[in-house]
């Protein structure tokens, strides 16, 4: 499409032509922008060559457009002001005045106690702006996905962000287990590493891809394995297998508090996962194609602004069913 395009044409020729098309006179062309005539003169004959047009001819003392000087001076002036506006666009971005989509993947267990104040927020500050939330899979790959720009962002939790992208640390939180309130392991209030290695545990992760779960990749860097007995496509069946079996389920506190507190009374309970466990990070992530882009810059800032709510290294975390109230 571009190929064919003169390699000697840039913006200051275009600009420069555009002054004098529509100043028609060298002189005052040359006292604005800090040129010397000569140098002006000589922008006025690559002009001249590469539209193959005077552009501008004599006509008794003064200069005029040709007929083809003044479709060109008209072309010149949209396309710069056009220019213009695209550059500026980022410092004028208007959330409330936006019309666009865009698709946000977010791990499931964040995603439950995350989007729905999130998705506040977005409605409130920007309706014209559809999003749509999906959970990443191990066999989609993000970094192209994000690349392409068939995704914008990327709300994960793995042990650590890829490294070939952009990103930033959204909140850290404490780790917790659930099980059934009937479960020998409901009475502790806390597990220690070797009992909870000895148990039995549902996940919506495989064992083989540990690399997704920051649980399985933490033991991986302890050197130790623990038994997934059972693992599930949807975060959504979890609650209902704990509430049936003796499984343990082991996720970010938050999501922990939210499945025990929507569970019916009396079938849930959580507990303290081993020490040996710190801290989950969640992480935000974007390309670089993406970096400067107004929409994304403002959805980044929504999700940090939601996200601080939960950070427990900020403040004292009340409950999810308050966060979610107070949105």
């Amino acid at each position: 499409m571009y190929a064919n395009i003169n390699p000697s044409i840039d913006i200051r020729l275009l600009h420069t032509t555009y002054l004098l098309l529509t100043e028609r006179n060298v002189s005052k062309v040359a006292v604005l922008l800090g040129l010397s005539q000569p140098s002006v003169s000589a922008s006025l004959k690559k002009a001249r060559e590469i539209f193959s047009d005077p552009l501008l001819v004599r006509s008794g003392q003064k200069l005029v457009l040709t007929e083809r000087g003044e479709e060109i001076a008209a072309s010149l002036g949209a396309m710069l002001e056009s220019l213009k506006n695209t550059i500026n666009r980022t410092n004028q971005f208007d959330p409330g005045a936006v019309q666009s989509r865009m698709r946000v993947a977010a791990v499931n267990c964040f995603g439950a106690f995350l989007i729905p104040p999130l998705a506040s927020s977005i409605r409130q500050k920007a309706p014209g702006i559809s999003v749509d939330f999906f959970a990443p899979s191990e066999k989609v790959d993000l970094i192209d996905e994000l690349g392409s720009g068939r995704v914008d962002l990327v709300i994960g939790n793995w042990p650590a962000p890829q490294q070939s992208l952009k990103s930033t640390t959204l909140l850290h939180c404490d780790i917790a287990c659930v099980v059934q309130k009937s479960n020998p392991l409901a009475r502790r209030g806390r597990l220690s590493l070797e009992t909870y290695l000895d148990a039995d545990h549902v996940s919506p992760t495989p064992g083989s891809s540990a690399f997704y779960s920051p649980i399985d990749g933490r033991l991986s860097q302890l050197g130790l394995k623990r038994r997934i007995a059972m693992s599930v496509p949807e975060y959504a069946l979890i609650p209902a297998i704990l509430a049936e079996t003796d499984l343990v389920f082991t996720t970010a506190r938050p999501y922990a508090e939210y499945i025990v507190e929507h569970a019916p009374a009396n079938q849930l309970q959580l507990v303290e996962a081993p020490r040996e466990f710190d801290q989950m990070n969640l992480y935000l992530l974007w390309h670089e194609r993406a970096h400067a882009s107004g929409a994304n810059q403002w959805l980044r800032s929504v999700v940090r602004s939601v996200a601080r709510r939960f950070d427990q290294t900020l403040h004292a975390v009340p409950t999810t069913s308050e966060l979610l109230a107070a949105s």
